[in-house]
């Protein structure tokens, strides 16, 4: 269905690229975060933040009661396996 779905920034990986680590439910992929990029603050500021993760791109910060709501949400439709499986899923 390829909703967005909550991970935790973890890591940034090259603050040039504008790529961080995101965790979501223990599977970690690298993101753009562009998105979310806080102005005037080193990429840092972001560690420890929650985001929705949609097709490769954090899209917007949330917080952390949000972010496991939306995954109770995903969980109790169905769409969670799904949606963790094609976060997990390496594009080439």
């Amino acid at each position: 269905m390829c909703l967005g779905i909550p991970g935790r920034i973890v890591a940034i990986v090259d603050a040039n690229a504008m790529l961080a680590t995101v965790d979501v439910s223990g599977v970690r992929r690298d993101v753009d975060v562009q998105c979310v990029a806080l102005p005037g603050a080193p990429l840092e500021a972001l560690l420890d933040r929650w985001t929705l993760v949609h097709v490769g791109f954090a899209m917007s910060l949330i917080d952390e009661d949000e972010a496991k709501a939306t995954l109770a949400i995903l969980a109790g439709i169905g769409e969670a396996d799904a949606e963790i499986a094609a976060f997990a899923e390496r594009v080439e």
